[in-house]
């Protein structure tokens, strides 16, 4: 099943979110260093052994909280490699700190009858999508996923509805102890949206979705993120109330002939921010052609646009340049993503995940026998 793996990035994700104010030469740094100015890292502990996704949200002045997809787990310590290791299909959690600008992480992994088991959901297979802060409550976008029946392969799964957890006090410092509540947003989405918070942002008195969309039929095919909105005070009711950008303004019903779209093809994951000092937003993704080689950005004066053409942050990322002692020839990356909150000066700092093609159960597989696959990649591009 974990086939999803984010091979997940339900159709060939490739998260997106880029730009923000003058990039220049992107600088890899490796886990554990630069820690002087708090830049992310993500070691093997307290049972983590790799994850997608790489969602990230400022909970206060202190803390960071990360969002990861399906996990590779082990209750060993140092393991070198993920040969029969366990795999959470879900979503696990973890919080960050900054404490003397020494970047801290501690992943927090549930447990459920002695099981290591998803932070939602516990019925459900739910991947996280890019979580938002609305009058002082949390919420989390989870896509709903089921499995296909019948050999279990790559890509082999369906999404099957739109659940947020919302969480009205994150005070604590386990966020399993936080009280969630589920609410279900499945019947309120249009059709042909298979991701909503592929981003998620708060501007003003709505949150802006960039949703992933797609349309099939006599041969015609539309794929691509286009952009939603909903009131705040919508958020706990949201059917029949939002509205998507198209080329006759914001409507509440959209048709393949009306529909705006702002990426093309179409993202699974992408960051969209706001960069004060540009007054500009900017969106940081990595293209899903040639198996996501460049991380790319645009930037627009407002969240529906009009958007800017393509620029490059990063022209080659290593795992998937033929070049590089990383390649791999079933290798693929997606999920870039940019964290605002971790900038300091004229730096950006944004984060990518490659995965692999192999089947998952072949214990032999690349991304069973190298850990530096499947984790977040942490990049540094000076402006």
């Amino acid at each position: 099943m974990m086939k999803k793996f984010r091979a997940i990035m339900l159709l060939l994700l490739l998260g997106l979110l880029a730009v923000s104010c003058t990039p220049l030469q992107p600088v890899v740094v490796p886990a554990g260093q630069d820690q002087a100015r708090c830049l992310p890292f993500f070691p093997d502990q307290d049972g983590w052994y790799g994850g997608d996704g790489a969602y990230s949200i400022a909970l206060d002045g202190r803390r960071t909280l990360w969002l990861f997809g399906d996990t590779f787990v082990s209750e060993a310590r140092g393991r070198k490699d993920r040969i029969g290791m366990e795999v959470i299909l879900g979503t696990t959690l973890a919080v960050s700190t900054c404490a003397g600008e020494q970047f801290s992480i501690r992943y927090y992994l549930k447990k459920t009858n002695g099981k290591f088991a998803s932070s939602f959901g516990p019925d459900q297979w739910l991947w996280p999508q890019d979580p938002f802060i609305a009058d002082r409550v949390l919420y989390i976008p989870l896509l709903v996923i089921r499995p296909l029946p019948g050999p279990q392969r790559p890509f082999h799964f369906e999404i099957a509805g739109q659940t947020v957890a919302r969480i009205k006090d994150y005070s604590a410092e386990d966020p399993h102890d936080w009280p969630v509540e589920y609410l279900d947003w499945t019947g309120a989405i249009a059709p042909g949206i298979e991701a909503l918070a592929a981003a998620s942002v708060v501007h003003g008195r709505f949150v802006y979705f960039y949703p992933l969309y797609r349309f099939v039929k006599d041969g015609a095919s539309l794929h691509g993120n286009l952009v939603a909105r909903l009131p705040l005070d919508r958020l706990e009711n949201p059917a029949g109330h939002l509205e998507y950008w198209t080329f006759a303004g914001w409507q509440k019903k959209i048709t393949p002939e009306n529909l705006k779209m702002i990426f093309t093809p179409g993202l699974s994951e992408l960051s969209v921010r706001y960069c004060a000092e540009n007054e500009e937003w900017l969106a940081v993704y990595l293209s899903p052609e040639d198996r996501g080689r460049r991380l790319l950005y645009k930037t627009s004066r407002r969240p529906e646009g009009p958007w800017s053409s393509p620029a490059v942050l990063i022209p080659s990322i290593e795992e998937v340049d033929p070049a590089s002692p990383l390649y791999h020839p079933q290798t693929f990356c997606y999920a870039g993503k940019e964290h605002p909150q971790f900038a300091r000066g004229k730096n950006l700092v944004v984060t990518y995940v490659c995965n692999s093609m192999e089947n998952i159960d072949d214990q032999e597989s690349f991304l069973r026998r190298n850990l530096f696959l499947y984790r977040p990649q942490v990049k540094t591009i000076p402006r």
